[in-house]
């Protein structure tokens, strides 16, 4: 199940003109710490020879696993910057790691799939379009699987940020990870942190959650809406912070209505959306499947413009990353969809005897050199275990040579030519391996494991 579903991205993401590449799973503690809170779910190594004397080394000298693909890319593109085109547009799926409590959604070794566009000194606001885009596509074919309908919520980190200083808060990453706990402990939760955590008095964390709960249709109606909460609470249009919250406005405004004009209602804005990492300098997204509240975010990331740097030349990137193992047992134990069968192979070629293994080979041999996914029985059992162990696999076709030298034969007697029996439906026909087809449905049929 994983598998197919990796291939479907994967599918997606290069139709979109976005390369795979892979990193090394080992990072120096430097690089992993660039991401703030996560740095206490980090897995530090150790040689067993070093054991009881890590202290003796700074962690940035330290080496550990990486606990997302972000970090990895940003040291890649700078090894490889005079290699690469820029904009340098990409897509990883690979394992991480993360010192998470392991529980149901939340693992310590999973899957992530990634893209992302970074580029050189600059990178295109329409980019933050794009990617959001490309990732709705890619969960939209995911729905053959089961999975409902995904929307991404987009907000912009310069928004919030100048409308916090405009209110004369100064912690405004500490702000912004509060505001991040909005939809697991409630506004009430996160007024008291804002107030005991970050400094605010009870009307700033008041005016914080009336910006987060702020909803709009279109880029003009959230323009307006914004504007008159600036100015209810005091922020004029001729400051500085208003300044900066209108950048973040803009742009959050342009990726909602161009959107729209593509893949109506496939991207909303929502300024609650904050993203608790330190990194993110522009648009933020989380993404929600239809009736899935419980589960949370599947798809989350944001625009990027000082993580990665090479003396006085920066790196902006904008990227999306899904919580692939996540979001299959998800579609394993609720949305419906079902793993797949535990072969790959269509068809099984039975073995009457080991003097006739050659002669099964050589068919197994021909039929994979049409693209058929062929495996041969692994022992010259009676022919009612041979079937038994390709149903067990959900290998739907099973192949009878014309040889029985056993006199065992298909349907107990000898054939006169080869045929195959479709043991999902029962039927069995004269085959030849030279033109014979598998039924593309029965052959991707899938069984519960």
């Amino acid at each position: 199940m994983e598998q197919r579903v990796i291939d479907t991205l994967r599918k997606v993401f290069e139709l979109n003109g976005f390369i795979g590449i892979e990193t090394r799973a080992v990072e120096t503690g430097a690089s992993l710490l660039k991401k703030g809170e996560t740095s206490k779910e980090i897995y530090l190594l150790s040689r067993l020879q070093e054991v009881g004397h890590e202290s003796d080394t700074p962690i940035e000298d330290r080496l550990g696993l990486h606990f997302d693909l972000t970090v990895p890319l940003s040291r890649y593109v700078v090894e490889h910057s005079g290699d690469l085109a820029f904009p340098f547009k990409r897509w990883q799926i690979q394992k991480v790691w993360r010192g998470e409590r392991p529980q149901e959604g939340r693992f310590r070794e999973f899957v992530q799939a990634d893209i992302d566009v970074i580029g050189a000194g600059d990178l295109p606001d329409h980019y933050e379009v794009e990617l959001p885009l490309v990732m709705v596509s890619a969960l939209e074919e995911l729905r053959a699987f089961g999975l409902p309908k995904a929307t991404v919520h987009a907000n912009n980190r310069k928004l919030s940020e100048g409308f916090y200083r405009g209110l004369g808060l100064t912690d405004i990453e500490g702000v912004l990870r509060e505001i991040d706990k909005l939809d697991k402990i409630g506004a009430d939760e996160v007024a008291k942190l804002l107030v005991e955590s970050c400094g605010a008095t009870e009307d700033q964390a008041h005016a914080c959650l009336e910006l987060a709960g702020l909803t709009a249709a279109d880029g003009a109606e959230l323009a307006a809406k914004f504007d008159d909460l600036c100015a209810a609470h005091g922020i004029a249009k001729d400051s500085e912070a208003y300044t900066l919250a209108r950048q973040g406005l803009d742009t959050l405004a342009m990726i909602v209505d161009e959107a729209a004009a593509i893949r109506p209602g496939s991207v909303i804005a929502d300024l609650k959306i904050a993203r608790g990492l330190d990194y993110y300098t522009g648009s933020v997204y989380e993404t929600f499947l239809d009736g899935a509240a419980s589960l949370g975010s599947i798809c989350s990331g944001g625009r990027y413009d000082n993580l990665a740097s090479q003396g006085n030349r920066k790196y902006p990137g904008v990227g999306l990353s899904i919580g692939l193992s996540r979001l299959v047992s998800y579609m394993l134990h609720t949305a419906g969809a079902h793993a797949s069968r535990v072969s790959p192979a269509a068809v099984l070629v039975a073995v009457w005897n080991e003097d006739d293994r050659p002669a099964a080979n050589r068919i197994a041999a021909q039929l994979r050199a049409r693209g058929i996914a062929t495996d041969v029985a692994p022992t010259a059992a009676k022919l009612g275990k041979q079937i038994k162990y390709a149903d067990k696999l959900g290998i739907p076709y099973v192949w009878f040579p014309a040889s029985a030298a056993d006199g065992e034969g298909a349907e107990g007697a000898e054939s006169a030519g080869d045929e195959v029996k479709n043991i999902v439906t029962g039927e069995q026909v004269p085959a030849d391996c030279t033109s014979w087809e598998p039924d593309t449905v029965v052959a991707q049929q899938t069984v519960e494991i």
